[in-house]
């Protein structure tokens, strides 16, 4: 006669619960005041933050990474306030995108640069893979040249997927207006690259 052995059931297939993100992990390290945690996300992070900026810019790269220092100084300040409710790479580049659009504005109170240095900064903008690829080159120089708000809208709504409702919040318009300035930004986008 056979007996039943009870076993326990096969759960390997079953998938264990997600653990922590490891963003998450680093974040919570850096509020209790390890510096390289705080360090560590910074290389994990950097290179977005800097290629947000220089878009939202339209490739003042010199401005880029003074900007870029001074979003994750401003993270670091503020880093006792994230509420880890959110992706630490989002709440970020909420920061990143902050502190390009304060420059934004308040470039808009100072004269223009020197036309000259701005194309030469322009034309020295790598991809996000650091290679300087031609059509890599023709779009970013193409979205530079965009108007500061259609640059604006163009970058937050395609590039960091934000809705067109947190745009027009953190722009200061109308959502109406931000899918305006997008249709915009996307036609002077195919007239410049011969659609």
């Amino acid at each position: 006669m056979l007996t039943a052995v009870a076993t326990a059931p096969d759960l390997s297939f079953v998938a264990s619960p997600a653990a922590e993100d490891p963003d998450h992990a680093l974040a919570r390290r850096a509020c209790a005041g390890e510096v390289a945690a705080f360090e560590a996300l910074y290389r994990r992070h950097a290179g977005r933050v800097h290629g947000t900026i220089a878009r939202l810019l339209g490739g003042r790269s010199g401005q880029t990474e003074e900007l870029a220092q001074d979003a994750f100084v401003r993270a670091w300040q503020a880093l006792p306030r994230y509420r880890f409710e959110s992706a630490f790479s989002t709440w970020l580049h909420r920061v990143a995108v902050n502190t390009a659009l304060m420059a934004l504005r308040a470039a808009r109170a100072r004269p223009r640069e020197d036309e000259d240095e701005i194309a030469m900064e322009r034309a020295s903008i790598p991809d996000s893979a650091g290679h300087a690829t031609a059509l890599a080159m023709d779009l970013e120089r193409a979205v530079a040249t965009l108007p500061p708000r259609a640059r604006a809208v163009l970058v937050l709504h395609d590039v960091e997927g934000w809705t067109h409702e947190d745009i027009a919040a953190e722009l200061g318009m109308a959502v109406g207006s931000s899918k305006a300035q997008l249709h915009r930004a996307r036609g002077l986008l195919r007239a410049k690259l011969g659609a």
